[in-house]
């Protein structure tokens, strides 16, 4: 499957449990759970490795969409602190909800048309074969092991920065050391 079909089928499938839990269909824990859990796998491959690849079509654009995942992390990060009863919750599930749709309707309406210009089919199945592979990875486990406690840190931090420094296979190495992956990932699920 090309990278971009890929990225469109996971961005519809948040879409779609973020406006379950926003109406207050389901199971809100197990639904959110699952938000969790797919987010950051999805922000995973994203920053390991597509983002690296089409840096040079639309940098500018790759910049902002670092921003934007930091700032959708910390708004997961908030939601994931706020029982399913708190007159808080349904506010937060919005902000989220609002924060993801103006990042994917960004990916998917700049980004995604000029990436598929600029590499071939072949490139495109290529690369969305390992992203996939590595979401399967990453989802299994689960947002706790891939995203650093706390709130003054986010996973894009720590691969814009590998990334950056890409010279010295800064983004390689950040990939192999399991940059991202937190000590609480055992221990606590993504309620913690």
């Amino acid at each position: 499957m090309k990278a971009t079909k890929l990225l469109k089928e996971q961005h519809e499938k948040v879409k779609t449990a973020l406006e379950h839990l926003e109406s207050g269909r389901g199971n809100a824990l197990k639904t959110l759970g699952e938000v969790a859990n797919d987010l950051a796998a999805h922000m995973a491959i994203e920053q390991q490795i597509f983002y690296p690849t089409v840096r040079a079509i639309k940098p500018e654009l790759i910049d902002e969409s670092y921003e934007e995942h930091s700032v959708a992390e910390l708004a997961l990060k908030r939601l994931l602190r706020t029982e399913a009863g708190d007159p808080a919750f349904k506010a937060r599930v919005t902000v989220l909800k609002e924060l993801i749709g103006h990042h994917v309707e960004e990916e998917e309406n700049e980004l995604f048309p000029v990436v598929e210009r600029a590499l071939d089919s072949a490139q495109l199945e290529a690369l969305g074969s390992t992203m996939s592979a590595l979401f399967t990875q990453a989802q299994a486990q689960g947002f706790a092991a891939l995203v650093p406690e706390g709130f003054a840190r986010t996973s894009a931090d720590e691969f814009e920065r590998a990334v950056s420094k890409e010279t010295d296979g800064g983004a390689e190495k950040a990939r192999r050391s399991g940059v991202g992956k937190s000590a609480r990932a055992a221990a606590h699920g993504p309620h913690k």
